[in-house]
């Protein structure tokens, strides 16, 4: 593209899913691809970055642990700025360079893929989860309930039962 501002290209590539840029929870489904569509934008200040990246996500359902199988379409967006400006042309010091022309999209898709993962992932809405006492699946049995005493009243069931 050069320094023309205004000049676009658009880029679609499969990379392969790296580890661990996933959670306890979730992660890329084994062996999948990353389906990137970017497009890049040469503006005067750097190269403006946008586009989306289609993922295959597997893990455990946060409730239930029943195994769970999930896509995801996140959004890129991003502000390369080219390396030789001059400080008292760039207003931000913290954006990614652009280095001989090029751009590194990888921090930009994990910080953007590993925000979008949903922290607590479910296999269904309505999931109730599994009973803490037990480990019942809630859903089977929504009325399952364990009678519990609060240990500090204890002592009051024990003096109850030695008057009857």
């Amino acid at each position: 593209m050069g320094r023309r501002a205004g000049a676009m290209m658009t880029e679609q590539r499969q990379i392969k899913a790296p580890e661990g840029w996933g959670s306890a929870v979730l992660d890329f489904k084994s062996g999948s691809s990353i389906d990137v569509d970017a497009q890049f934008e040469s503006v005067i200040e750097g190269v403006w970055v946008s586009g989306t990246a289609n993922i295959e996500l597997e893990g455990a359902c946060a409730r239930c642990l029943d195994p769970i199988e999930d896509q995801m379409t996140i959004e890129l967006q991003e502000m390369f700025q080219y390396e030789d400006l001059d400080e008292k042309e760039s207003d931000d010091d913290d954006l990614p360079l652009v280095v001989n022309d090029e751009v590194d999209l990888e921090p930009t898709l994990r910080d953007a893929v590993v925000l979008g993962m949903p922290v607590a992932p479910v296999c269904d809405t309505r999931c109730l989860g599994l009973c803490s006492v037990c480990g019942i699946r809630l859903s089977e049995d929504p009325d399952h309930t364990h009678e519990q005493v609060d240990p500090r009243w204890e002592i009051l069931n024990q003096l109850k039962k030695e008057e009857d």
